[in-house]
């Protein structure tokens, strides 16, 4: 290999030393797509138009995956494949479609580089679902000069591909919470596996025919293996759940318990406020609502101090402040007949309070108390799907909201499954050049 310089510059007189290396070789070796012959290529205004062919002459169906020897038409066909140094580089092809005896009808050859039903390469499609996976969906549909809804349905086709087979397979601790978006007008429902800590399922709504969807697709016998489903206390899910799986053990979110005893606290501390506007003592609740809320072990000494003040001033709303304690003392215990009783004897106070919020609480731990304390047999919690939850919103945030819930869950599926994707960086075969 000889080398000329050129002003500051040493050039590499490569082509006289290789001149068999065609360009249309050089574009198989940049493409680097298997099993592909490339015929020819052409500039043009937006890029580069790239011929290609599939290396074996029988073409096969795309249906059956066979061999199909009965052509019965060409179309000419594009697909988009990864830019070179800027330029759109198309991929173009006469796609035969065979008369396939074992499908029973027409179907369209299976090319290499692409699946049937897409216009873009499979390294095309990865290379834009790893990007919706780190980044916002706006600057995927600019960097891949691509459309935004389109980047929905290449992450669909993407999960289809690269996702588990069936996601629903080995279930047996799962958790199922709604997620609100769109301003908390539209919901989807997702149910989360405790051992993978994945979502396995997702859909539009919040209701009872929602989950019962979910335990359609399971199937009757993968739902008897079930033993324990973790939720709030949705009305609508409890009813799903005891009929789809009869067997489960229905467990209630330890923290949604005390999230409804935090919010009677405030509710008792606003008609406090209300009752004793205008008078002295209703300057003692000035800024106690996060002293109320707060565990007691994150309290400033600002805040404690507020705390002995409602204590002096203000007995009812003490009261209330003193009941959603010793409730999260008791959801802390271990022995789940000690929490029984005690449990039990919450109740008995919260409902002799003469506090509306926390009698009104006591009558649905009442209700649910089995659900309650199968927490402390299991502790098995929501949490898990409270973090994927967090995720999702993110997703959605960076994706300035979504319009549907279908390319809402597409992006679950392809952020909050498990599935690792990486960018496209191949390196391209150049022994060609040193022969």
């Amino acid at each position: 290999m000889r080398m000329k310089e050129a002003g500051t510059l040493l050039v590499l007189d490569t082509w006289k030393e290789a001149p068999h290396m065609r360009a249309t070789s050089l574009l198989r070796t940049l493409i680097a797509l298997k099993h592909t012959r490339i015929t020819g290529f052409e500039f043009t205004d937006l890029g580069i138009e790239v011929g290609v062919a599939p290396s074996t002459r029988v073409p096969y169906c795309s249906g059956c995956l066979c061999r199909a020897r009965h052509v019965y038409d060409h179309r000419a066909r594009e697909w988009r494949h990864l830019d070179f140094a800027g330029m759109k580089v198309t991929l173009k092809y006469w796609q035969r479609r065979v008369d396939c005896r074992r499908c029973g009808g027409v179907r369209i050859e299976l090319v290499p580089w692409a699946e049937p039903d897409s216009d873009f390469t499979r390294d095309f499609e990865d290379q834009v679902a790893y990007l919706a996976q780190v980044t916002d969906q706006t600057t995927v549909m600019k960097l891949m000069r691509i459309s935004w809804k389109t980047v929905g349905t290449i992450a669909q086709r993407v999960v289809a591909r690269l996702g588990p087979a069936d996601r629903l397979d080995g279930l047996e601790y799962i958790g199922i919470d709604e997620l609100s978006y769109r301003r908390h007008h539209e919901y989807v429902t997702t149910v989360v596996d405790h051992v993978a800590t994945k979502v396995v399922w997702a859909a539009p709504g919040k209701s009872a025919d929602t989950v019962a969807g979910f335990f359609e697709d399971l199937g009757p016998e993968r739902a008897a293996k079930l033993k324990v489903v973790t939720m709030d206390m949705s009305a609508a899910y409890i009813t799903a759940v005891e009929k789809g799986a009869t067997q489960a053990r229905i467990v209630f979110d330890r923290f949604h318990v005390q999230r409804m005893a935090q919010d009677a606290v405030d509710q008792v501390r606003r008609e406090q406020v209300r009752l004793l506007a205008g008078s002295d003592d209703a300057k003692t609740l000035k800024k106690t609502r996060w002293a109320l809320l707060k565990n007691p072990w994150n309290l400033s000494a600002v805040e404690k101090g507020k705390l002995v003040d409602v204590q002096r001033e203000n007995r009812p709303l003490y009261r209330a402040y003193l009941l959603k304690e010793t409730l999260a003392d008791i959801l802390g215990g271990r022995q789940i007949n000690v929490a029984r009783d005690r449990l039990q004897d919450w109740t008995s106070w919260a409902a002799h309070s003469r506090l509306a919020p926390l009698k009104k609480l006591a009558t649905t731990i009442r209700d649910h108390i089995e659900g309650i304390l199968a927490f402390i047999a299991t502790g098995l919690t929501n949490a898990t799907i409270e973090g994927i939850n967090g995720k999702i919103r993110v997703i959605t945030r960076r994706a300035y909201g979504f319009h549907s819930a279908t390319s809402l869950i597409s992006f679950i599926f392809l952020c909050c499954t498990g599935l690792v994707l990486s960018p496209i960086l191949k390196m391209p075969d150049l022994h060609p050049l040193h022969d």
